[in-house]
């Protein structure tokens, strides 16, 4: 009988996943950096060769959502340069002026809090959270579904082997995806302007973050408009303001949002046909075909009838919110010259959306996209004209009173109800809303 002691089936696929990044094997490390997202940077392959010899040693559970805030923030670091002391006087001088103007527009109340100014690297801290809520749905279903193909694949005599192999794969795997939405978040980090840009409250919903704007990207935004730069900082700092006061106002409304999206991302499912032809056809050698499935969202199969449902719910609440706060933007900056040039960029950004948000909508399979904005617009703007701000405005008291999807497509029958009389609430929900909307005790301006 043989006394010698025999390795663990997964010992052995340890022990080769490890010479592999030990730079013994097929695959060049710097091709797997880019499978990863990553740029073709020692240092940055370096930091993935780490990371996945940690996941292989590790036992845990999950994805490392710490390791994805570690490469936003370091990419974001890499990106930022200090506002100047004149540039952020000027910008804390908008916000000043933005909430005076704000007041003449809408009769929501004012922030709890001061706005801030922020860095690329403060608003990757402070998102974060959002970012990996949004994603935790999508890196459960490829680590499933990938320890199911592995599974599958094995047969019944290298089961316990491959149960083990799936633990490893998971870990190997969810330290990629996390690097992946590192890499996303810390270019959206380059790209937005402010806290409410992307049109769910990322910031969260303490007070101190109820408002924020990005120095260094507003004066890259202000750059490729031939307009003066503190007519872009009023609007843009109105606009955020704007946004900020919704979101404090409707108590419910970020709930409500936030529900929709995790609806929506609860119902992603990974093609398992399509994972298994990948694996059978994957190249060692060549790790880019597994990033390019990834991040062309080969790998997710078409919406099924609930998640069209849901991303319909979705899409119609950020029309309904971003074109209250377009309506209420421009009547608040009708003394800014260029206020409508300066919207209908805003428009047209929001509608394109920029590279790292395109990136992170074939990563997750969501867009976070207002596609009905200019008719949600016009329907606010044509309730204003019919019936005022405050009425307008008591729209958001509930949502049992906010418009609907059909209400955007054609809001006569809205407008009908509204001039015939106020929406009232029962009295029940009336005692709720008002205990929500107690405002007895002292709060700061946002100036």
């Amino acid at each position: 009988m043989d006394d010698e002691p025999r390795d663990e089936p997964d010992d052995d696929l340890r022990d080769m996943l490890q010479q592999f990044l030990s730079g013994n094997g097929d695959i060049d490390p710097a091709k797997l950096a880019s499978a990863a997202g990553l740029p073709n940077d020692p240092e940055m392959v370096a930091q993935l060769i780490s990371q996945l010899q940690n996941a292989l040693q590790s036992s845990g559970e999950g994805v490392n959502w710490g390791l994805a805030l570690e490469q936003a923030t370091g990419l974001a670091q890499r990106s930022s340069v200090v506002s100047l002391p004149a540039e952020r006087s000027q910008l804390e001088q908008a916000f000043h002026v933005a909430s005076l103007w704000l007041a003449e527009a809408t009769q929501i109340s004012e922030l709890t809090a001061a706005p801030r100014l922020i860095s690329r690297t403060e608003w990757v801290t402070l998102t974060m959270p959002i970012w990996t809520q949004l994603a935790e749905p999508v890196a459960g279903s490829i680590a499933d579904a990938l320890t199911g193909v592995i599974q599958e694949q094995a047969g019944d005599d290298l089961e316990g082997m491959m149960a083990n192999a799936g633990q490893l794969m998971r870990n190997v795997g969810g330290t990629l995806f996390a690097m992946q939405l590192g890499q996303v978040v810390g270019q959206l980090a380059s790209e937005v302007v402010s806290g409410g840009d992307i049109g769910i409250p990322l910031l969260g919903s303490t007070d101190e973050n109820q408002a924020a704007m990005i120095p260094q990207n507003v004066a890259a935004f202000g750059a490729g408009l031939d307009i003066p730069i503190d007519q872009v900082q009023l609007y843009l700092a109105v606009r955020e303001l704007a946004h900020a006061r919704l979101f404090r106002h409707a108590k419910w409304l970020r709930l409500q949002l936030m529900s929709a999206i995790t609806e929506f991302a609860h119902g992603i499912r990974i093609d398992t046909d399509r994972l298994e032809e990948l694996a059978g056809d994957l190249d060692p050698s060549n790790p880019e075909e597994l990033r390019a499935a990834l991040t062309s969202g080969a790998l997710i199969p078409p919406k099924s009838d609930e998640q069209l449902a849901a991303l319909a719910r979705l899409e119609t609440q950020l029309a309904l919110v971003e074109g209250w706060v377009d309506v209420v933007t421009a009547e608040a900056t009708s003394r800014l010259p260029k206020s409508s040039a300066i919207a209908e960029t805003v428009r047209r950004r929001r509608a394109s959306g920029g590279p790292a948000e395109s990136a992170f909508a074939t990563l997750v399979g969501l867009e976070l996209r207002p596609r009905r904005l200019r008719e949600a617009a016009a329907m606010w703007q044509k309730i204003t004209d019919a019936v005022g701000a405050d009425a307008r405005d008591a729209l958001w008291q509930h949502p049992d009173v906010v418009p609907t999807a059909d209400d955007v497509t054609d809001p006569t029958a809205l407008l009908a109800r509204l001039t015939a009389g106020t929406p009232q609430l029962d009295d029940v929900d009336q005692a709720i809303e008002d205990l929500l909307n107690d405002d007895s005790s002292e709060r700061p301006h946002e100036s």
